[in-house]
């Protein structure tokens, strides 16, 4: 009885570990990002920079995002899937230990490093998905989404009473977010041993007629400017509400709760979004979340801050959703998905690395936030024209 049950407890096993694994993967996705914003005050003081150079520590992930993405199965080809995401996450651990160095040079270095392994495992986590779980795609993308997005709330929360805590300082609070991709490369040591079942195709495909295409033109326009209104927000949310005569802790908190409200969304979206003849109405009341969250911001009324927060947190979970969502619904085969997946995170990535720095210049020439806010709003009407565009029940011509 023991030989026959053996080999079943130890396939329960490394099924557990593989998905422990995946969890903990996701979970480095968006922490290390999210937990600058409510330092970035910090991080000024200390090392004597400008809003617009503060603003490019998220920038400089965005564009890393942007143009290694492409490139990213190749390496997976090379190397293998498994290893290809280990060495990703080596190279996760050192940028966060690169960047808790108090040094401006290092800062930068160590957020470009850190920025390159989160563009690896934001492409090959999916496909590794599909490949080591296709009868369950949907339960482990939705898992790894969850995590993803609960680490990344967590980390603007308690960045600041980290830094807080017994003379951490930003820079502990930022490095101890090694412990976390540490122990993801402990647990991920056993997948190394497994061999590819599939084979990704790294070769250049012609998609020429794919760049031609208004429709994923639109899609990917979409794309970069829900991307850009997220991650300008994560930035400079903390700081703009210090303003408001939040303390950094606080402020931080606020970051935390947008994130969580991005959570649940980007489970209901979808099944909404699916069961629509097309999405116009939805991509619109997504816009309009952002629009009078950031109306709202504008307004100056502290007592509603969660309310607008809250709203800016549906309209993001909302939007990244239906992102996702239009790389199927508007495509009729995989290779088209998966090529217009590559030219909307690449493009729309180096789109939405442009609103960190523009918002943080806006404030230094002005020294207000009125008129980063009046940018944002314009992106959020934006976001109506292009979502409309995007959301026709129309396909990709092949």
């Amino acid at each position: 009885m023991k030989f026959v049950e053996e080999p079943t407890v130890r396939t329960k096993q490394m099924t557990m570990l593989l998905v422990l694994g995946v969890i903990l993967i996701g979970s480095n996705l968006r922490a290390p990002l999210t937990a600058v914003g409510s330092l970035i005050v910090q991080i000024q003081g200390d090392l004597a920079i400008s809003s617009a150079l503060a603003g490019a520590i998220t920038t400089i992930p965005l564009l890393a995002f942007a143009f290694l993405s492409p490139f990213a199965p190749k390496l997976a080809n090379r190397f293998g899937m498994e290893h290809a995401i280990f060495y990703a996450m080596i190279a996760l651990t050192a940028g966060i230990v690169i960047r808790s160095i108090p040094s401006v040079p290092l800062l930068f270095a160590g957020t470009l490093l850190i920025g390159l392994a989160i563009a690896i495992g934001n492409v090959l986590i999916p496909a590794f998905i599909k490949m080591r779980f296709p009868a369950k795609i949907g339960v482990m993308t939705g898992v790894y989404a969850v995590f993803m997005n609960v680490f990344g709330a967590l980390a603007s929360g308690i960045s600041v009473p980290l830094a807080n805590w017994k003379g951490f300082g930003w820079q502990g609070a930022l490095g101890a977010w090694a412990i976390l991709s540490f122990i993801a490369i402990l647990i991920w040591l056993p997948q190394l041993k497994a061999k590819d079942e599939l084979n990704i195709d790294a070769k250049q495909t012609k998609s020429s007629s794919m760049w031609r295409s208004k429709i994923a033109w639109s899609v990917t326009l979409f794309m970069g400017t829900q991307s850009l209104l997220f991650y300008t927000l994560m930035t400079w949310l903390p700081s703009l509400l210090q303003q408001h005569h939040y303390s950094a802790e606080k402020a931080g908190w606020m970051l935390f709760l947008m994130q969580f409200t991005i959570v649940p969304f980007t489970f209901i979206v979808p099944i909404i979004a699916g069961k629509m003849k097309d999405q116009r109405l939805l991509s619109v009341i997504t816009a309009l979340f952002f629009a009078v969250g950031i109306v709202g911001l504008l307004s100056n009324n502290s007592a509603l801050i969660p309310l607008w927060v809250i709203l800016i947190g549906i309209g993001s979970g909302s939007a990244f959703s239906l992102s996702m969502m239009f790389f199927t619904l508007r495509t009729t085969t995989v290779r088209q998905a998966s090529e217009l997946s590559g030219m909307a995170q690449s493009f729309g990535y180096l789109v939405a690395a442009t609103g960190p720095v523009l918002f943080g210049k806006l404030y230094d020439v002005f020294g207000a936030w009125d008129a980063p806010l009046y940018l944002l709003l314009g992106c959020s009407a934006f976001l109506v024209f292009v979502g409309w565009q995007a959301s026709r029940d129309r396909l990709i011509p092949q």
